[in-house]
């Protein structure tokens, strides 16, 4: 088993800052677990905790059931592949792969077999005589996985390891790196602030912010019932429409009024939770893909349509990305590019309100 439990963990740097604050967290035999949040939110430190390179302040981690606080990391049976790669610049590919198992002291035999065996399932054969100066930025990104691969441990850790490659190599070695956890069946936990990457790599997802953990969830649960403000916003790409309001009842139907947009809510959100609020300020929140142009929908419900103005149109191949004004709110649209608006002038948008989200603003904690 190569569980990783987190229990009660805190990290607080010099001056009592507050890196990871109270960490609870089970990483399942051979998941694939996602650690997401902006730069600053204690990911890369929970991290670095697992292998043994950074101390916590209290808490307990385990490690296939044991626990692993006075455990140096070489004994963890962990490996770590970094943001920079690290590697050693004098030695060839093959001796920066065969690195960690020669000071293991393994025969020379293995660590050839090892070595060859992980050059395979990453297709970088012909690099082994190569040193990493005369690699690119996705070669090298390569060998530093295949360093890790090569010591079969009970555990691989990511450290962001694919924000220095272009935008076309991200999404070669995302599918790559998910291949390889399909194939090697470890467990890994991977930490990136790209919330593109959470959602299309992990078995599950922890949305962190300051420290501590706002959602852990498979991807589909987190895009389609967010907890939170922060984890509705943070989520989604564009990010999810926010509009302050109140509601209103009016006639056993409950309305979301922000004086120029009124919709009506859903059976879904007609709870008697979102019943208590009826007068009160909300937060209304509609993914831009969960705003139609009439044409796109013939399922037009009655008092969904919202009339708005179009600022800008931004052409994203099959699709574009409109940015709209009421008299009080803007909002994003997601439509198809064959749909066709002017700028400057006032169009109908249908709300997909069964798709909609109802936010305290006081805990910003969602409603429904």
């Amino acid at each position: 088993m190569a569980d990783v439990v987190f229990k009660h963990v805190n990290k607080l740097f010099q001056g009592g800052v507050v890196a990871v604050d109270d960490f609870n967290l089970e990483v399942h035999d051979k998941e694939f677990l996602i650690l997401v949040g902006p730069s600053g939110c204690g990911k890369s430190t929970s991290l670095r905790m697992v292998a043994g390179l950074e101390e916590m302040t209290s808490g307990e981690i385990s490690i296939g059931g044991k626990v692993v606080n006075d455990v140096p990391p070489k004994d963890r049976d962990i490996a770590m592949v970094f943001q920079n790669y690290a590697l050693y610049p004098h030695m060839t590919v093959y001796k920066n792969m065969a690195f960690g198992l020669k000071l293991r002291k393994y025969p020379k035999a293995e660590i050839d077999k090892r070595v060859q065996e992980a050059a395979n399932i990453l297709g970088i054969q012909d690099l082994l005589d190569r040193k990493p100066k005369a690699l690119s930025g996705g070669q090298r990104q390569r060998v530093a996985v295949g360093r890790a691969i090569v010591r079969k441990p009970k555990v691989f850790l990511f450290d962001e390891p694919l924000s220095n490659l272009d935008a076309k190599l991200r999404v070669q070695m995302r599918t790559e790196i998910s291949k390889l956890h399909n194939r090697l069946e470890t467990t890994m936990i991977y930490v990136t602030h790209d919330q593109l990457e959470a959602m299309t790599m992990g078995d599950r997802i922890v949305v962190m912010k300051d420290g501590k953990i706002l959602q852990v969830d498979d991807p589909i649960t987190l895009y389609d019932h967010p907890r939170n403000l922060f984890v509705a916003g943070f989520i989604g790409s564009p990010p999810m429409n926010f509009i302050r309001g109140r509601l209103t009842s009016e006639g056993g139907n409950l309305f979301f009024d922000e004086g120029s947009i009124k919709v009506q809510l859903d059976e879904r959100l007609m709870t008697p939770q979102a019943q208590n609020y009826a007068s009160q300020p909300v937060i209304f929140g509609i993914r831009p893909e969960d705003i139609h142009d009439p044409a796109e929908t013939r399922d037009i419900r009655p008092n969904t349509l919202v009339k708005a103005k179009v600022e800008v149109i931004e052409p994203v191949g099959s699709e574009s990305i409109w940015y709209l004004s009421s008299s009080h709110s803007t909002f994003i649209a997601k439509v198809n590019s064959h749909v066709k608006a002017e700028v400057n002038r006032d169009k109908e948008m249908v709300f997909n309100v069964s798709k909609a989200h109802l936010f305290d603003p006081a805990t910003e904690q969602a409603i429904v």
